[in-house]
């Protein structure tokens, strides 16, 4: 695939995507984020445009042996929001991303990663939420790739979606590849409902039902923001969010 072609849904990266809604944003352009050697930054994306219109961005990030870089991303919308997110870890770097998805009415979201431990003893760190209503549909394709020689791998992916109704969808591929030993790499995922035992039980001490279940969504969103340097203003946003889609 050259640069000015459109992709397929036979790129995996790409196959559940809208792309009718992509044709008119491509190529996108890359944005670069580079740390050198033990450099650190915090930063938060909030990508919330119009209800009829399509975005998409994608990062290429390099982090130098020892830098940090921990990354919040709010991903609610116009009709198609897409973010990707190319990442390359040098020894003993660290990477965390935090990232929610809110999505109703035929909103297509997703969130789309590759992290490369290329250099022993990096770590990342990728919590992923999403809450989706109506005829939504989140994705989010997540690769971690350990290169030969990476000993000492530290990687984690945390996925969980909330369906809202029967007629959302959620989409989600956490892959390790991984080619080095003496490393530890683990994911877990998970589609469901609110429980309703919780809710339930919310309710027998005096909660409406309404606000019974925004405080549990508040508290399934809230995971990916745990520690963040913008966590208050970001689970703000994604409770007045929260708040067009119940």
């Amino acid at each position: 695939m050259t640069l000015a072609e459109l992709p397929t849904r036979r790129d995996e990266a790409y196959r559940y995507s809208d792309l009718a809604a992509l044709a008119p944003l491509w190529p996108v352009a890359r944005e670069t984020i580079a740390l050198g050697a033990g450099e650190t930054l915090a930063r938060s994306i909030v990508q919330d445009a119009e209800a009829a219109t399509s975005t998409a961005r994608h990062l290429a990030i390099e982090l130098g042996a020892g830098a940090r870089l921990d990354l919040a991303v709010l991903n609610t919308g116009g009709a198609f929001g897409r973010i990707a997110l190319d990442v390359a870890l040098s020894e003993g770097a660290q990477f965390n991303l935090g990232a929610a998805q809110i999505g109703g009415a035929a909103q297509m979201l997703e969130i789309v990663t590759e992290v490369t431990h290329a250099e022993p003893d990096a770590v990342s760190r990728q919590v992923i939420r999403s809450v989706l209503a109506d005829n939504a549909t989140g994705t989010y394709l997540g690769k971690v790739a350990v290169a030969r020689g990476a000993v000492g791998t530290d990687s984690e992916q945390s996925v969980r979606a909330m369906l809202l109704s029967r007629t959302a969808t959620a989409n989600a591929r956490p892959e390790l590849e991984i080619y080095a030993d003496d490393v530890k790499c683990a994911h877990g995922c998970a589609v469901g409902e609110l429980d309703a035992n919780a809710l339930f039980y919310l309710q027998s001490r005096g909660l409406p039902p309404a606000q019974a279940k925004r405080l549990m969504l508040q508290a399934f969103l809230a995971e990916a923001f745990v520690g963040m340097a913008d966590e208050e203003s970001l689970t703000a946003a994604a409770l007045d969010r929260l708040g067009h889609i119940l």
